[in-house]
């Protein structure tokens, strides 16, 4: 395994130099999801939640958290993003809502925290919008799927 990048040689936390790496394209998938009521899944799905389109909101504060990760993650590298797409997939009879979320930039760093970030808002803002009908909601198996670009190559889950 190798060593935490984010510390120096004394211990402290510093933000790793990638002034000397390749520009590369650089992709990051990952996925999470929500379980609920079958009654909250579907008004979701009918579209009749008082308070508009759960999805077409989640979707958005999704790519806009993709873009606000820097802010968020102490140590983590602002970057120009040329890419951000959310997509739901609703399972009626696991009673939960999947979400993928694909980053993508050609830059000197990955994008698996812009992607998890990405994720984890995006199911976020289905709790937050839905929590009056359904506080026990959960949100799990938040995590990286796929990632390519850069020296480490490609990675995928098994």
């Amino acid at each position: 395994m190798s060593e935490l990048t984010h510390f120096d040689n004394q211990g402290q936390a510093h933000m790793v130099d990638v002034g000397d790496k390749d520009s590369t394209h650089r992709v990051a998938i990952t996925s999470g999801l929500i379980r609920m009521q079958p009654e909250t899944l579907k008004l979701i799905l009918e579209g009749g939640h008082k308070k508009g389109d759960v999805l077409g909101i989640a979707r958005i504060a999704g790519i806009m958290a993709a873009k606000k990760t820097s802010d968020l993650v102490p140590l983590c590298h602002p970057l120009f993003l040329t890419k951000v797409a959310i997509d739901f997939e609703p399972d009626a009879s696991e009673k939960l809502i999947r979400c993928t979320s694909r980053v993508e930039t050609r830059g000197q760093t990955g994008v698996e925290m812009e992607a998890l970030c990405a994720t984890q808002v995006a199911l976020l803002t289905i709790y937050d919008m839905c929590k009056a009908v359904d506080r026990g909601m959960v949100i799990d198996q938040v995590r990286l799927e796929e990632k390519s670009g850069g020296k480490s190559g490609t990675w995928k889950r098994e």
